[in-house]
């Protein structure tokens, strides 16, 4: 049995917004669209593209295992024996997605985290036919990417396209297996770029699309008319589970980051810089006299961090990295976690009424102190408190960035601003310190958090 819903990430909504079909025509040798490639009955058609980029398009099954039912009855040897109960065994379930082709030289397969996660055997199924085993390489929940390989000759690879020169209005081609019905083509445009703050991963810049996704779809191509891959459809809003014209995808720039970490390490190693950044919004550029100034502005250093040691400063305003621009502080967060500890880049920065570029040095992200799964926090993303937060509160503490809905964090009853100050009645200054005191804690964890001004108190269990 197929279990497909839960393999694609969806997030209540209340509008239904239908997608409109789009006809292209599409040059059969350079895939490029023009005028009037047309078939014998002259209507335009996407199809010379589709013929030569469809065959990097693969479905994916996975097989995983499901807890047995975990009633405490079923654990007492002498019910199991009065009843006669066998053995809970845990059991075999099958779900499906999508996939796409990315080097047919060495069989790299991109892919959601959330279409392999937990699974025991993985299997590749080509537009041909053939179906194959796939190797887990590596898998970031962070920004639901995965990379599987396989191992078969006469291979199609997609092209990789900058999905940084996309623009809203742009046409799109989403190619999935919704459904687990086989390979489906759909199309629409750019709806909006830059998505962030859905709570569906850690990481968000998510490409808005009106191109048909549905459950199964995850994993699968969002392609440019002229057959570069710009994206990996990762999510749908819908009140349903189904289509209602507002889809994700995980843009290529990203993916393709994510990917060259699991290749050289199997997992993503990010980086930090050191400091609280927060958006530059029109209020605040005002305030600060900075114009029209656009970027993310830097809240508070940590000392003796590499934004310290670079000459960052609170108050400093970060328009670009490396040249290419900053749109707010979630742009800022993403390329700066999704950058490997040691790189380094050039930081365009405006202080005051000047503007200098800083060399700066990725450090890499204090992993353990960050690594909250496992614990009743499982779920919630957190920094620690700026300097300006911790002065309004009147105390250092942990911020909830995001929470991710269904998890153990969202269970608890923590929301995303809350900032927690205590952790059984011991202070907690830092993730850092936070880890400390769960882990001394592990059973029950009292919580003494400040949301929207009031103190309070959550138990964990």
């Amino acid at each position: 049995m197929f279990d497909l819903a839960p393999r694609l990430r969806t997030i209540a909504a209340s509008a239904a917004i239908a997608a409109g079909a789009i006809l292209f025509a599409v040059s059969p040798i350079s895939g490029q669209p023009t005028e009037s490639t047309t078939a014998s009955n002259s209507l335009p058609t996407l199809a010379p593209m589709l013929e030569h980029i469809t065959p990097a398009v693969v479905n994916i099954a996975v097989v995983s295992r499901s807890p047995a039912e975990n009633n405490p009855l079923y654990s007492d040897p002498n019910f199991r024996r009065f009843f006669n109960l066998p053995e809970q065994q845990p059991q075999a379930r099958m779900s499906a997605g999508s996939g796409v082709i990315v080097d047919a030289v060495k069989g790299y397969v991109l892919t959601n985290h959330h279409v392999v996660d937990g699974g025991t055997e993985i299997s590749v199924t080509l537009k041909d036919g053939r179906q194959l085993p796939a190797k887990l390489i590596g898998s970031d929940k962070e920004t639901d990417i995965a990379l599987l390989r396989i191992e078969a000759k006469n291979l199609t690879a997609i092209q990789i396209g900058d999905s940084d020169a996309l623009k809203v209005g742009d046409y799109v081609v989403a190619i999935g297996n919704p459904f687990g019905l086989g390979q489906t083509v759909t199309s629409g445009i750019v709806s909006a770029l830059g998505r962030s703050g859905l709570n569906i991963e850690g990481y968000e810049d998510f490409i808005q699309t009106d191109a048909s996704i549905n459950p199964g779809n995850s994993g699968g191509a969002l392609v440019t008319l002229d057959g570069k891959l710009v994206g990996v459809n990762t999510a749908i809003l819908s009140p349903a589970g189904a289509n209602v014209g507002i889809g994700f995808a995980v843009p290529s720039s990203m993916a393709v980051t994510v990917m060259n970490q699991l290749i050289a390490h199997g997992e993503v190693q990010r980086g930090k810089l050191g400091i609280g950044i927060q958006d530059l919004t029109p209020d605040l550029a005002e305030a600060l006299k900075l114009g029209e100034l656009r970027g993310a502005l830097i809240a508070n250093v940590e000392p003796g961090s590499s934004a310290e040691h670079a000459g960052l400063k609170t108050g400093d305003v970060v328009t670009a990295i490396d040249g290419r621009p900053v749109h707010g502080a979630t742009d800022l967060r993403n390329r700066i976690g999704l950058t490997p500890a040691g790189s380094k880049i050039r930081l365009t920065v405006k202080r005051g009424d000047d503007e200098q570029v800083v060399a700066a040095t990725i450090a890499a992200e204090d992993k353990a102190a960050a690594d909250l799964s496992g614990t009743a926090l499982d779920g919630a993303r957190m920094r620690d408190a700026s300097d300006a937060e911790s002065a309004e509160v009147g105390a250092s503490g942990v911020v909830i960035e995001s929470v991710a809905p269904g998890s153990l964090a969202a269970r608890s009853g923590l929301r995303i601003g809350d900032i927690i100050v205590a952790v059984n009645r011991v202070p907690v200054a830092s993730i850092t310190d936070l880890r400390r005191a769960i882990d001394e804690k592990p059973a029950i964890v009292a919580l003494e958090l400040i949301r929207d001004g009031s103190r309070l108190l959550l138990v964990l269990r």
